[in-house]
């Protein structure tokens, strides 16, 4: 059966995957050296964004190139339970579906929905990994509360805490009003806007005044709700102004507080007045200044956000602390912080002491899950004790144990290691691993697996009551786990002792501190040993402007968008979709039908991971082109059609695989060579992680010197009745050849269609039976011989090709037909120039249409032509009979004629002041580059008309 015409993704590419899948192709061979890959796990509720895509596009040729290298390979798959969204999820679900909320079924009957949806619709994520053509082992698929992942988590905190490294203290943490937890910096998403920053005067107590004779400081906040918890005001130490006052005291206005000024570097005497409020409670860095001078915390917050009946205050210890003024103003109890804030400007205006309001550019930070702005608020949480983990973690790098590349990322890693804070690693939620912590009716804590074993490890009679912590683990927790945890640990198994530590992880940079480092502290500890040999650090995959990525932007693709292909109206409803705000989802729609009018065409698979490839260069943002997914997918057409070429003229002939003499020509020597060097360059850049390089280098050899080159030489043999067998022979062996080499090649790049035409090849090639039981993943990667450089012959050719091209030039130039025969003369060329042209008049002939080819020895007395220089040859076309000079001349002017005109209307429009200052900057610049264009147009034309009336 022949190929296909054209090349169609959607036919091969899940026929493919479904029948690698059940051959079990993606499993460890059990042979060669180990090399492994652990997933980043994605969360279970989630989609494959960009994000994914190409990360899973880079990991799956890592795994495909050394499968083929002959490694023993694992890439090991999970999802991650997602504590947050999936909670989240679930309870929207249960709303809509039953009007209930998770308090009115109570914690089990809402877990044991959590689990009934995983079960129905968790595996989205892992069906579009398929899609992708990730080759992990599903075998081992695991998820982070599977039960064996849910030992070893316990496992991991008893011991910690066991040794003193996880404790439960009072401390500062994000907190989100609306979810009721505390979440990671990761979960915290800072938004640019205009603000507003209060000046207020703070009467100074005791009869006390500045020395330039005011009775009040002046200090700047942009929440002025956390007033109400101060506990001091900072100068710093070195501020002339103010060092009189340190161990003074000012009163709280509208609370009567006393609080003390304190001496500090925080404050920045060149910002504002120099004085700065200081809320330990409410503020991350107000809480190190309260630490470092001693002031105590006062919260005034309740969960929701809203101002307390009475202050919490409490010391660094988390003790309460009950001989503290806690009163607050009665007036805002019970009011949500934002309430409060206008109130209290109000009355702090009311009573003369609001000094100025600015308004500034600022951020806020926003929960990106409940989209509610977080409030640093003091609340009881679990954390680990992260400094005896981490020096030997930032070792472990300092030696090479681990490498990150590029290597500028360990900078980021080393800043992160050194200036660590304790982790937070309790969340206030039902869905996760639920902490293994049980209280008796005092309070007190006993850490372990179940109440049972708490009342055998502690001591503790049969009949106390025990009752078990109701928070979870940060996702992150159970995560750092990730390498030997799926493996089996706490069990030493086989798998454990063959694949860890890991050989590489590729990851984003925004996760180095959250996931990477917390994997190597965890793993140093537990496994005595790196949790992987590298860390491959990537960008972040940004729209064609450099724009993030956002539902809120309206720029999001969907990678399965781009591999099936979407029609605009489709398209538009998934950017719009749920979209608030009526004007901000026309401009969405506006500007999708203005960037995809007719949707987006199916470009499948291949064509996307090529794209990715092509894109994972070293920088930090990676600026996804639309223009370039359709050009790998013309690259896709062109293999498929440069196959069908190889097989038309190869099936059913002699190609050298039984023997017989075999003849190769210039142009066979020279692609052989070529191939050598490619797969000497493309084995290199994967090697140093370089995938730009190795698609561009095989993108390179595949288009612009096989299909281009190569099969166009291919013809003049096998179309001529004259050639010998044994060259006939040699020409079909090295198409076959080079092609099923060139198809291992693109492989691990390209899984679909090198499976798909090498199924066809192979055969041929002599590497398989032809019946499908063999797999290209399975064959080995290619390894140079460069014995089989032939220099000479890559010379020969670039000489050839220097002349061929010259020739299409004058063609171009002068207008000449394609496909019009040409008497072509050389002159002032060497010895190794005539002899070239006698080797290859055959070629010169068939490809560049010749009727003849003379050398020239008496360059004087060539004749009117047209004329290009090939290094010190001359290529001259005799223009006489070939054009009508005069009607060409005639033609040339009336062309760029044209062009002026349209060239005056454009620069008329420019010059235009009014236009330039009103018309949008895209719409300018258009014109701008439409002008550039037909200039540059212009120019070829009167470099052409100037020739010819030179002839």
């Amino acid at each position: 059966m022949s190929m296909e015409k054209t090349y169609q993704p959607e036919h091969i590419e899940t026929r493919w995957y479904e029948r690698w899948e059940a051959d079990n192709r993606f499993a460890p061979s059990g042979e060669g050296a180990p090399f492994s890959i652990m997933i980043p796990p994605p969360n279970v509720t989630g989609s494959l964004h960009m994000g994914h895509a190409f990360q899973d596009t880079i990991m799956d040729t890592l795994i495909r190139w050394k499968r083929m290298q002959g490694y023993n390979t694992l890439w090991q798959v999970g999802t991650d339970h997602a504590g947050i969204a999936t909670q989240m999820l679930v309870e929207r679900k249960v709303a809509a579906e039953e009007g209930m909320t998770r308090h009115d079924l109570g914690r089990e009957a809402f877990i044991d929905k959590v689990w009934e949806w995983k079960n129905e619709s968790g595996d989205h994520i892992t069906r579009q990994l398929r899609r992708m053509g990730a080759s992990v082992d599903w075998t081992r698929e695991r998820f982070t509360m599977d039960d064996g992942f849910y030992k070893a988590v316990q496992e991991v905190f008893i011991r910690l805490h066991d040794e003193g490294l996880i404790y439960r203290g009072k401390r500062l943490v994000n907190w989100d009003p609306t979810l009721h937890t505390a979440i990671s910096d990761l979960e915290v998403e800072n938004r640019d806007q205009q603000g507003q920053f209060w000046h207020f005067r703070y009467p100074l107590a005791d009869g006390v005044t500045t020395d330039d004779g005011k009775s009040y400081l002046v200090v700047a906040t942009t929440r002025p709700e956390t007033l109400l918890g101060d506990t001091g005001v900072a100068v710093n130490p070195e501020d002339p102004r103010y060092a009189s006052l340190v161990g003074k005291f000012v009163e709280l206005p509208l609370v009567g507080r006393r609080i003390p000024i304190v001496a500090d570097e925080h404050a920045d005497m060149e910002k504002g007045s120099g004085c700065v409020k200081v809320t330990p409670a409410h503020d991350f860095n107000d809480y190190e200044v309260g630490k470092r001078c001693n002031l105590p915390l006062l919260n005034v917050f309740s969960q929701d956000a809203s101002i307390l009946s009475q202050a919490e205050a409490f010391d660094y210890q988390g003790r309460p602390l009950t001989d503290i003024d806690r009163d607050l103003p009665r007036k805002y109890a019970g009011l949500d912080r934002f309430a409060a804030r206008e109130t209290l400007v109000a009355d702090m205006e009311a009573a003369g002491l609001l000094d100025q309001v600015e308004t500034i550019s600022n951020t806020l930070p926003y929960g990106d899950r409940s989209g509610d702005v977080i409030e640093p608020l003091l609340t009881d949480q679990w954390f680990v004790a992260v400094e005896t983990l981490a020096k030997p973690s930032i070792e472990a790098v300092e030696k090479g144990d681990i490498q990150f590349v590029p290597k500028n990322y360990e900078n980021m890693y080393f800043a992160w290691m050194r200036d660590l804070q304790d982790w937070c690693i309790s969340r206030q939620l039902w869905w996760g691993h639920r902490i293994p912590a049980w209280y008796d009716a005092e309070g007190n804590v006993y850490v372990a697996s179940s109440a049972e074993e708490a009342r055998d490890k502690y001591g503790l009679a049969t009949d106390v009551a025990l009752t078990q912590d109701d928070d979870v683990l940060d996702t992150w927790f159970s995560s750092g786990l990730w390498t030997f945890a799926t493996l089996g640990w706490p069990e030493r198994t086989s798998e454990l002792d063959t694949f860890h530590p890991t050989s590489v992880l590729v990851t984003g940079f925004d996760i180095i501190f959250f996931w990477v480092a917390r994997m190597i502290m965890l793993t140093g500890k537990f496994m005595g040993e790196v949790p992987f040999k590298k860390v491959y650090v990537h960008g972040l995959v940004r729209d064609a402007q450099g724009q993030k990525m956002s539902k809120s932007k309206g720029n999001v693709l969907d990678p399965i968008d781009l591999i099936d292909g979407i029609d605009i109206d489709s398209l538009v409803a998934k950017r719009t979709g749920n979209m608030m705000q009526p004007q901000k989802a026309r401009q969405i729609e506006k500007a999708t039908r203005d960037e995809f009018p007719e949707g987006i065409e199916p470009h499948g698979t291949d064509a996307l991971r090529y794209t990715f490839l092509s894109l994972a260069t070293t920088g930090r943002d990676i600026k996804f082109d639309m223009g370039r997914l359709d050009g790998y997918r013309n690259f896709c057409n062109k293999l498929w059609n440069a196959s069908r070429y190889v097989l038309m003229n190869a099936e059913g002939q002699d190609c050298g695989t039984e023997g017989g003499d075999v003849e190769l020509s210039l142009a066979d020597r020279w692609i052989i060579s070529r191939l050598q060097r490619t797969e000497n360059q493309v084995t290199k850049a994967l090697e140093e992680y370089r995938f730009d390089h190795a698609s561009q280098s095989l993108y390179d050899f595949v288009w612009n010197e096989y299909c281009d080159w190569y099969l166009e030489l291919s013809k003049p043999v096998l179309w001529d009745d004259n050639a010998s067998d044994a060259a006939k022979r040699g020409t079909r062996r090295t198409l076959v050849r080079v092609l099923e080499t060139t198809l291992r090649l693109a492989h691990p790049m390209m899984p679909f269609i090198s499976e798909e035409i090498w199924q066809r090849v192979a055969p041929l090639a002599g590497r398989s039976r032809g019946d499908e039981s063999d797999s290209i993943m399975t064959q080995p990667w290619p390894v140079a011989d460069n014995d089989r450089i032939d220099e000479t012959a890559e010379r020969d050719i670039e000489w050839l090709q220097g002349v061929i091209v010259a020739i299409r030039n004058i063609r171009a130039e002068m207008n000449l037909a394609p496909g019009k025969p040409l008497d072509v003369l050389l002159s002032k060329g060497d010895g190794e120039d005539r002899q070239r042209l006698e080797d290859n008049r055959l070629f010169l002939a068939k490809l560049a249409k010749l009727e003849r080819i003379d050398w020239l020895d008496s360059p004087e007395q060539a004749p009117l032509s047209a004329t290009q220089v090939v290094g010190d040859l001359e290529v001259l076309v005799p223009m006489a009979g070939l054009i009508d000079k005069d009607s060409e001349l005639a033609r040339l002017g009336k062309e760029i004629e044209k062009q002026d005109k349209v060239i005056q209307g454009i620069e008329k429009k420019l010059a235009n002041d009014n236009f330039v200052a009103k018309a949008p900057e895209a719409v300018v610049q258009k014109e701008r580059d439409k002008l550039a264009d037909i200039q540059a147009s212009r120019q070829v034309l009167a470099e052409q008309r100037d020739k010819i009336a030179v002839l």
